[in-house]
């Protein structure tokens, strides 16, 4: 089996605000002297993780990400009958085993029952909070310092094991992500433009108010956007445990999500959903490369030519001279082209797993 995965993806998404700053403009990066459209990786990966793609094809093999388990936990055992000083000094006990808990009284917004930092918690863990919670509201007593051991591996959560994650009081129980993804860029010289509206009052009818009840601007951009993933397919069945079955899922489910899930971002004010256009994939135990550096030089197509067209032209060129100052870089590459109907998703799939 070879040990990497390259996913070189190319996705053209009309007027949108896929991934916003803290301003509610859309992401941007300088690069190549250019300023781009930007989507980063933590926003993709979130589209793809909460995605109904995962939910369906890794259905128990899902983590659940959040600051909150020790509401959770309480809830239980209020339910239970547990009085609410019992319940909250428990919960504060098990879900701080997670993380650093936000406040040591009770407050208005239950910040005694949150920890500081998202948790990524694995169905293992999960599992044994929630049975735990059980356990101590029937014999309606504490938790013991050898049951306080919740933290565990994870080898069940498959989006824990592609994307990793960090703990930052508990080293040991980390995770490497074996799934490293780039922040999307578009190909070329991108703008942000603004867009000016108005919202009338049904019920006025122009009867006293003759103008817009509403106005305001937002924020948005279109392009065509280069992707790069590296996929470590070892340290994926070995995050899993060596699991190869749920590996192969793993990456079943991954790929649809790359090629058919977008950002979420106001999708209601611009059903800017898409698929990817184009996407090479390179599989070998050559060190990985991107090959962000064809759009240095942002595209600019001559008359008769397409933007997707040469975008791919401008890979396929990076790949061959990479090939040629390094030798191989992959040992097989397959390649799916909506624009030229080359290709098809099943078979890239089954690329990636073999």
């Amino acid at each position: 089996m070879s040990r990497f995965v390259q996913l070189h993806v190319l996705t053209s998404y009309p007027p949108s605000n896929l991934n916003r700053d803290d301003t509610g403009r859309p992401k941007t990066a300088l690069m190549g002297d250019a300023l781009r459209l930007r989507i980063s990786s933590q926003s993709q990966k979130r589209a793809w993780r909460t995605s109904d793609i995962f939910e369906t094809a890794l259905a128990g093999h899902i983590g659940t990400r959040t600051k909150d388990m020790g509401k959770r936990v309480h809830d239980v055992l209020i339910a239970a009958g547990v009085s609410d000083k019992n319940a909250r000094e428990w919960a504060r006990q098990i879900v701080g085993k997670f993380g650093k808990l936000k406040s040591d009284k009770k407050t208005e917004k239950d910040e005694d029952l949150q920890i500081e930092q998202l948790a990524h918690f694995s169905p293992e863990e999960v599992e044994a909070v929630e049975q735990l919670a059980q356990t101590c509201a029937t014999r309606n007593a504490g938790p013991t310092e050898e049951e306080l051991k919740l933290l565990r591996t994870p080898r069940k959560a498959a989006d824990i094991a592609m994307f990793g994650r960090m703990l930052a009081d508990s080293p040991a129980f980390n995770m490497e992500a074996a799934i490293q993804v780039a922040h999307a860029i578009t190909v070329h010289k991108s703008a942000v433009e603004d867009d000016y509206f108005s919202a009338v009052d049904d019920l006025n009818n122009g009867l006293t108010d003759k103008g817009a009840a509403h106005i305001g601007e937002r924020s948005y951009g279109a392009g065509l956007f280069y992707l790069y993933i590296c996929i470590d397919r070892a340290l994926l069945v070995d995050n899993l445990g060596g699991d190869k079955t749920l590996a192969d899922k793993a990456l079943q489910a991954f790929v649809h999500a790359v090629t058919k899930v977008s950002p979420t971002g106001m999708q209601n004010s611009h059903a800017s959903r898409a698929y990817a256009s184009y996407v090479l994939a390179e599989k070998g135990d050559q060190q990985p490369r991107s090959l962000a550096q064809a759009f240095l030089k942002p595209v600019k197509p001559f008359e008769g030519e397409e933007m997707l067209e040469k975008a791919v032209k401008a890979i396929e060129t990076r790949r061959a001279n990479f090939d040629k100052v390094y030798g191989a870089c992959a040992d097989v590459r397959y390649a799916i082209n909506a624009e030229t109907g080359e290709g098809s998703l099943d078979e890239l799939i089954r690329f990636t797993q073999e």
